[in-house]
């Protein structure tokens, strides 16, 4: 488990390359910005599995004011799966 500021967790990162893990943590930490500026939040975790034929599944949940959001998305690419999975949860905190 990696934890980013407190309050941020990444479950299933470990194994990638640091260089990947770098653009992992930049982008949690713009959409942690995003979520942070309309709703602060007193969680965000996120859990990376593989899964067969190189896709990759991703889980998101976040904790704002006691109430779980989630939403999670399997894709090949790792930071599109990322993005997508970030972005759900943005919208769902946005609404």
């Amino acid at each position: 488990m990696i934890e980013l500021g407190g309050n941020i967790k990444l479950a299933g990162f470990k194994e990638l390359e640091p260089a990947k893990l770098i653009v992992v943590k930049k982008m949690v930490g713009t959409y942690a910005k995003k979520i942070a500026e309309t709703s602060p939040f007193q969680e965000l975790s996120l859990t990376l599995k593989g899964v067969h034929n190189s896709n990759f599944e991703i889980k998101a949940n976040v904790i704002i004011e006691g109430q779980n959001h989630h939403a999670e998305t399997t894709d090949y690419n790792l930071f599109f799966a990322m993005d997508k999975v970030l972005s759900q949860i943005t919208e769902m905190v946005h609404k």
